[in-house]
C-alpha cells in the first residue's frame, strides 16, 4: 500500500505541469482559479494581490507539492483527521488535469487543503467552546492570507513541519504518544494486578503481578522476587506521585486502578492533551503562572523551569462552579481584599440568610460603595437578580479571599486569592471552590512575583499588608496566566503523568476528535 501510494507522489511530481507564468500566459486559468477561489474571501484576496499566481501547479512547484503530500499523510500522527485532507482525491485531480481549467480548480483545492491542515494542526481540530461552556479559550487561528504569503516565501518543508506547536510539551507528548501506540502494538503492559492491598513485607503472586506490572510500564528495573521489598516500594511511590495519588508507597485500591488502567485510555490521555496544546499555541510568556485544574497546582514558570508552586483549591464539579479555561494577564496583587458576591453565589448560598437578617460580617452597599443599613431595605420587593445593591465583605481575618488576591481582570470573574479555609488543601481531590483558584501559599506567591520589581519584596508585602487598607500593589511586568486542564502531561525529562478528568470534558473532547475522525478506538488511523 504505501509503496502503490509512494509511486502516486511520484507521478504526481513528476507531471508535465505548466512552467513558470503560467497565471499571464492563461487568461484561463486566471478566470477559472477567481471563480474557484471566490467563496473564501481570504483565499481570493490573496490569488488578487499575487495576480493569480499558483502556488503549486507549475513544475517547479513540486517541492512544494512534495511537502503538504508527506505532511498529509503523516497527519495521523498528530492526532488530526487524515480523511478531511483527502490525500487519494488530491493525487487523482492532479493526474486528471487537462485543460487550464482544470488546472485552476486543482489549484484552489490544495490551497483549500492545505490552508485546513494549517489551521488543524497549529491551532486545533475542534472549536472547544463547542465541546465545553467552561472552555473558554480564543483560539490562535492563522490569518489566511498571511499564512499564505508567508508559505510562498519559505522553505516549504521548513514552514509546514513549524506549523506545529513550538512548545517543549507538544514534543514530549509527540513522543509519549509514540511510545504509547507500540505498547499497545506489542500487546501492552502484561496482566492485570490482582485486588488487594499489597504493603512493604509482603509476598505472593499479587506481589509478583505488581512487579512486573511497573517493570512493564518503566517504573522500575527488571527482577524476579515474589517479595515487596524497597524497590517495589520505590517505584510505587514514583507511580503514585506521578498519577496524583497520595504517596504512600502501598499498592492500595486507588493506586491497583491507575496501574490496572489499560495504555488505550492513557492514549486517549495524550491525544486530548495534544489538541490541548494546539489550543494554546501562542507565547505564553517567558515568566508565565500556570495552574493546571486537574493537578491542583499553580505554578510559576520561567524560560519552563519551575520557578515557584503551591498546592490550589479549584472549582466545584457541579456545572456551575467549575473553574473555566482561558489566558489572560495578571497585572495587580490585592492586599487587604473585600469581598464582592457575584449573583450567582448570592443566589445559592446567602440571599435567604440576608433577607432574614443573618450573615452579619456581609454589607449591603450602594453603586458608591456606602453602606445601606438593612432595615432601610424591604428585602420582599427583591431576588437576587434585581436586587439594586451590591453585597461585600470588609476586609479582614476571616475575609473568603483572605489577606491577598491576583488579578487578571476578565469577564469570568476568576482569579487566584488567599483563603481562611486551611483545612481544604489538606483534601486529595481539592474541587471545593465557586470557580476562583485558592492558594495555599499566597503569601510565598506574592513575594516571588513581586521579587522582580523589589530588592525586598517580602518587606514590601507587610508593609501593605500592615495598615489593614484595601490596596492594589501592580505589577511592573505583566505575568500570563494559563487556566489549563490536563490529564496527560509530562515534566521537562518527558516523564508521563496523569490525573483524572475530574469535570469530564477531556471525554467530550475525545468524543468529537473520533466523531471528527481524528482517531479510531484510540488508535491511531
Amino acid at each position: 500500500m504505501l509503496r502503490r501510494f509512494a509511486a502516486s507522489v511520484a507521478v504526481v511530481l513528476a507531471l508535465g505541469l505548466a512552467s513558470e507564468g503560467v497565471a499571464q500566459q492563461f487568461p484561463a486559468f486566471r478566470q477559472a482559479l477567481a471563480e474557484s477561489v471566490a467563496e473564501d474571501p481570504k483565499v481570493s484576496a490573496f490569488y488578487r494581490d499575487t495576480d493569480y499566481a499558483p502556488l503549486w501547479t507549475e513544475a517547479a512547484h513540486a517541492p512544494r507539492r512534495e511537502a503538504l503530500l508527506n505532511a498529509l499523510t503523516r497527519a495521523s500522527e498528530h492526532g488530526l483527521p487524515s480523511a478531511r485532507y483527502d490525500v487519494p482525491g488530491l493525487i487523482a485531480a492532479f493526474q486528471a488535469v487537462e485543460t487550464e481549467q482544470d488546472r485552476a480548480k486543482l489549484e484552489a483545492k490544495v490551497t483549500k487543503v492545505f490552508v485546513q491542515f494549517a489551521r488543524d494542526l497549529s491551532s486545533g481540530v475542534l472549536n472547544p467552546r463547542s465541546i465545553d461552556r467552561s472552555i473558554v479559550r480564543v483560539l490562535p487561528r492563522p490569518d489566511t492570507e498571511t499564512l499564505l504569503l508567508e508559505f510562498s516565501q519559505s522553505p516549504p518543508a521548513a514552514f509546514i513541519r513549524n506549523l506545529a506547536p513550538s512548545a517543549p510539551e507538544y514534543a514530549r507528548l509527540f513522543r509519549a504518544r509514540h511510545d504509547l501506540e507500540r505498547v499497545i502494538a506489542a500487546g501492552g503492559w502484561g496482566p492485570r494486578v490482582p485486588e488487594g492491598r499489597f504493603v512493604p513485607g509482603t509476598s505472593g503472586e499479587g506481589v509478583v503481578a505488581l512487579r512486573n506490572r511497573l517493570i512493564a510500564m518503566g517504573y522500575m528495573e527488571r527482577s524476579a522476587t515474589a517479595s515487596y521489598d524497597a524497590a517495589l516500594q520505590s517505584a510505587v511511590l514514583t507511580f503514585q506521585l506521578r498519577h496524583g495519588i497520595e504517596a504512600d508507597g502501598i499498592a492500595g485500591a486507588e493506586t491497583l486502578r491507575a496501574i490496572n488502567t489499560p495504555p488505550e485510555e492513557r492514549l486517549k490521555s495524550v491525544i486530548v492533551a495534544m489538541e490541548r496544546e494546539r489550543w494554546l499555541n501562542i507565547p505564553r510568556g517567558e515568566r508565565h503562572i500556570w495552574v493546571n485544574l486537574t493537578d491542583f497546582t499553580s505554578k510559576i514558570i520561567d524560560q519552563d523551569q519551575v520557578t515557584f508552586e503551591t498546592v490550589s483549591v479549584v472549582g466545584a464539579q457541579a456545572s456551575d462552579r467549575q473553574t473555566p479555561e482561558f489566558s489572560d494577564r495578571m497585572t495587580y496583587l490585592e492586599i487587604n481584599p473585600d469581598w464582592t458576591l457575584p449573583r450567582s453565589i448570592l443566589a445559592r448560598s446567602y440571599w435567604g440568610a440576608l433577607a432574614s437578617g443573618g450573615a452579619r460580617h456581609l454589607q449591603v452597599v450602594d453603586a458608591r460603595g456606602r453602606v445601606v443599613p438593612r432595615n432601610a431595605i424591604d428585602f420582599s420587593r427583591y431576588t437576587p437578580a434585581n436586587f439594586p445593591f451590591n453585597v461585600r465583605q470588609p476586609p479582614g481575618p476571616t475575609n473568603a479571599l483572605g489577606e491577598v488576591k491576583f488579578m487578571f481582570p476578565n469577564p469570568y470573574a476568576i482569579y487566584l486569592h488567599d483563603s481562611p479555609e486551611r483545612h481544604l488543601f489538606n483534601t486529595t481531590v481539592r474541587t471545593h471552590s465557586s470557580g476562583c483558584v485558592r492558594l495555599n501559599d499566597p503569601r510565598d506567591f506574592a513575594y516571588e512575583l513581586l521579587s522582580r520589581q523589589s530588592d525586598d519584596p517580602r518587606g514590601l508585602y507587610h508593609s501593605v499588608l500592615n495598615t489593614g487598607q484595601q490596596t492594589r500593589v501592580y505589577l511592573d511586568e505583566p505575568v500570563q496566566v494559563h487556566l489549563v486542564y490536563r490529564t496527560a502531561f509530562t515534566d521537562v525529562r518527558g516523564a508521563l503523568n496523569f490525573r483524572n478528568d475530574m469535570y469530564g470534558r477531556d471525554a467530550k473532547i475525545y468524543d468529537a476528535l473520533l466523531q471528527a475522525g481524528a482517531v479510531e478506538n484510540g488508535l491511531r488511523i
